[in-house]
């Protein structure tokens, strides 16, 4: 192996933990725009459900965390668990954005 190309331990830890530190900021965000606010574009129900799916979310993103941690970097995730977590997160930035220019509020 080159000595300048990182291991794949090293590639994990480099992306995969600043990844997952993103992921639970943004849904710790959206969690907290969605307890504190009324949504008016969304109903109560849809309101409801995007915060039980943010929950889940996080609990997903806490547990493949301290599965990272336990296995000292060693454990990876499949795309398949990452992306749905991306869409929930780019559907967060859209409602926080609408909301936000809704209510008269700069980034």
């Amino acid at each position: 192996m080159n000595p300048s190309q990182p291991t794949e331990k090293e590639l994990l830890k480099q992306i995969l933990e600043p990844l997952l530190q993103d992921f639970e900021y943004w849904f710790s965000r959206s969690h907290s725009l969605l307890q504190s606010e009324k949504i008016s574009f969304l109903s109560l129900e849809d309101q409801t459900k995007l915060l039980q799916r943010i929950e889940q979310a996080q609990g997903e993103v806490k547990t493949a965390m301290m599965l990272f941690q336990v296995t000292n970097g060693q454990a990876g995730i499949d795309t398949k668990v990452l992306i749905p977590w991306h869409q929930l997160v780019s559907e967060c930035w859209g409602i926080a954005q609408r909301f936000r220019l809704e209510n008269g509020q700069s980034t």
